[in-house]
């Protein structure tokens, strides 16, 4: 569904592979010239887009409605200009759940880093992306 969003269709970047247990997803930005900058690379923006919703997404996924989970802050390293498709995976493991798990049993928040390496088609590392996320278990409804 989200190869159908418009933001992602617009910035050329599609869902390329997906973990039937949602615990991976592949992502391809591809370079068309409504996605490059006047250097010939791709904007900032639509690599740090790139990785927007995925951790977020899977994640609530696996937390369930009882979970809020949202997208906090993220941090966005260029390590090398991105030219051409550029890539990120993105990986949760149950391990990790079951710890977000037990940080908000007692109704706190929790704040989590992830992650996520952008890299080129020949493997060069483009950006590192790091994306914080909020996690809290949700407070009963108030009669």
């Amino acid at each position: 569904m989200l190869n159908a969003w418009p933001p992602f269709v617009g910035a050329g970047i599609r869902v390329m592979e997906a973990s039937a247990d949602f615990l991976f997803v592949r992502v391809r930005l591809r370079q068309y010239p409504l996605n490059t900058n006047a250097f010939g690379t791709h904007f900032g923006g639509s690599i740090y887009a790139m990785t927007d919703p995925f951790y977020a997404i899977m994640l609530a996924h696996h937390m369930g409605a009882e979970y809020a989970v949202w997208d906090k802050a993220a941090e966005v390293d260029y390590v090398a200009p991105g030219r051409g498709d550029v890539f990120a995976e993105f990986r949760l493991d149950p391990p990790t759940i079951d710890e977000i798990r037990r940080e908000v049993a007692d109704g706190q928040k929790h704040l989590r880093w992830f992650t996520v390496p952008v890299v080129a088609s020949d493997g060069t590392t483009v950006a590192v992306v790091r994306r914080q996320l909020y996690i809290r278990r949700r407070r009963a409804a108030v009669a």
